[in-house]
């Protein structure tokens, strides 16, 4: 028995773009024309000013609170933690810890009023200590910044490795890569907005959203999306004699069996021929 994605897909891409930063408007506008979805990691203790207005030429442009309720569609894409004030988790201690993950947690809930369970490390760094943290502030995953270049659904969520980032030279070959993939594949591209202005290649996220958006062979969804599914099919319940499947989870699963897919409703049993 074998996890196919919603609709018996083969493939699911995800996105993650950290820092809440002016040029997500623009990237949010690429991926809703080709209705892909992401996830945003923001540090609620570092939004701008009201009224803000920066230095000509600044690149690093985080939105106000206003802009950020504003701007990020929760019935589209997902916020996520990226800690209250971008700290390295690895340099502070565990309270500070606590308190960087559990109030930035606190705020975006209050702000979206949805339930906030993912995470992004601000630079990337982590240790035991931090995943230990996350852990005890209901975090269901946390993003590092380790390059996978493979498509292999996650097992260490709160090490989470994205498949790779937008500007690895790998990109072109790993898309092609996983469009060709006859196995379940998750795609995970991770970056930051600001960073196609910086250096000046828009162009690269656009090619990527044309290429990989509007497939029906791949399931679109936000990076808890992911986590819920994947964690629900690995909790499917089997008989001993692996012929009947219970599907415990509030979730819809697909699955295959014998080269026919099936589809298992919350609360519901198959039996296999």
């Amino acid at each position: 028995m074998d996890i196919r994605f919603p609709n018996g897909r083969l493939l699911a891409l995800t996105l993650s773009y950290d820092d809440g930063v002016q040029q997500d408007e623009k990237l949010i506008s690429i991926l809703n024309a080709h209705g892909i979805r992401a996830t945003f990691n923001l540090n609620s203790g570092l939004f701008a000013p009201e009224g803000t207005v920066f230095p000509k030429g600044q690149i690093h442009r985080r939105l106000t609170e206003s802009q950020v309720k504003a701007l990020y569609d929760v019935s589209v894409h997902e916020v996520a933690v990226h800690c209250l004030t971008h700290r390295s988790l690895p340099e502070i201690p565990a309270p500070r810890m606590i308190h960087e993950i559990m109030e930035d947690r606190i705020r975006l809930e209050d702000l979206f009023g949805v339930i906030v369970r993912g995470s992004a490390y601000p630079f990337g760094t982590f240790n035991d200590t931090a995943v230990e943290a996350l852990d005890l502030c209901g975090i269901a995953y946390c993003r590092t910044v380790i390059s996978s270049h493979d498509f292999r659904l996650p097992s260490d969520w709160l090490r989470l490795e994205p498949t790779c980032h937008h500007d690895d030279p790998l990109l072109d070959e790993l898309c092609e890569r996983f469009l060709a993939s006859s196995r379940p594949s998750l795609f995970y591209l991770w970056g930051h907005a600001y960073e196609f202005e910086a250096h000046d290649n828009w162009d690269r996220i656009e090619q990527f959203c044309s290429r990989m958006g509007g497939r029906d062979e791949i399931w679109y969804c936000t990076n808890l999306e992911a986590h819920d599914y994947i964690e629900a099919y690995r909790h499917l319940v089997l008989s001993a004699d692996g012929k009947r499947v219970f599907n415990p989870s509030s979730l819809t699963l697909w699955i295959e069996e014998n080269k026919q897919n099936f589809c298992l409703h919350p609360g519901e049993s198959l039996v296999f021929e």
